[in-house]
């Protein structure tokens, strides 16, 4: 089965978008152990991130963890939402306008659901 106009097999396709999704949930595995590492460092040495002068650091490094594993469980579920439309047949093509996302555009973002153009387009509107 052909996939988009790139010519690439669903089997292909499949196998990379869970070679992404096992490298995500490696991701969010390490940053979910660094947020516990941080938390019990912190509950370890009683600091207080209000007075400590290394507490606006502790707080940063927590939010900055947090941040990056909401992108992660984001990218998941984009994953996620790839592999269902390869189920039914949508991948490949632009959910604005029907045609064909160009094989280069899915090589770079396996996850798009959008071609450049309707992606441009909400962009700048």
């Amino acid at each position: 089965m052909n996939v988009g106009s790139g010519g690439g097999t669903s089997l292909g396709v499949r196998a990379a978008l869970a070679a992404e999704r096992a490298d995500t949930l490696a991701r969010m595995a390490g940053l979910e152990r660094e947020f516990s590492d941080i938390v019990t460092a912190t509950q370890a040495a009683n600091t207080d991130d209000e007075h400590d002068p290394e507490g606006a650091t502790i707080a940063y490094e927590r939010q900055h963890v947090v941040a990056l594993l909401d992108q992660a469980r984001e990218h998941l579920a984009a994953i996620d939402e790839a592999l269902t439309r390869l189920d039914a047949g949508d991948y490949g093509r632009c959910e604005a306008c029907g045609q064909p996302i160009a094989p280069e555009r899915l090589a770079a973002r396996p996850t798009a659901t959008q071609c450049v153009a309707c992606a441009s387009q909400k962009r700048r509107g």
